[in-house]
């Protein structure tokens, strides 16, 4: 089975690289971008399975990152992991379209779960709208 894809877009380059680790010792093909801008260019470079955005970032935000996601892929599993714990914050990240809102401090095993948890349910989605296009073309004779 192919390594599931995850963009992860972090601009504390310490944790960045530490999570990344982390989900590649389980399995995931992770890419780390820096800013929002990079982690754009990398989204639309890459084939994904995932998105997981700090909200705090240089050039362009987790929250404008993930509404210019939104406007290409309405589809694409996102998480916002971050400091911003306030409720408007929180409310604002799930009003853009993120799949799950995680604040830092946080349980690693937590956040695998939740992940696990988006992947499969996106998986099923993928599975019906593949069978739904597939039943669509099919001619009866």
């Amino acid at each position: 089975m192919e390594n599931h894809r995850i963009l992860l877009v972090e601009d504390d380059q310490n944790f960045g690289d530490v999570l990344r680790s982390y989900l590649e010792m389980h399995d995931y093909a992770v890419t780390l971008a820096k800013d929002g801008l990079e982690g754009l260019d990398n989204y639309r470079k890459g084939n994904f399975d995932l998105c997981i955005f700090d909200v705090m970032m240089p050039k362009m935000d987790g929250f404008m990152l993930a509404k210019e996601i939104r406007t290409q892929d309405g589809d694409m599993p996102i998480i916002f992991l971050t400091a911003k714990a306030m409720k408007e914050d929180v409310l604002e990240g799930f009003r853009i379209g993120a799949d799950d809102y995680i604040t830092k401090p946080f349980l690693s095993e937590e956040l695998l779960a939740r992940i696990q948890a988006i992947l499969k349910r996106s998986q099923k989605a993928e599975d019906q709208r593949r069978r739904k296009r597939i039943y669509h073309w099919k001619i009866p004779f």
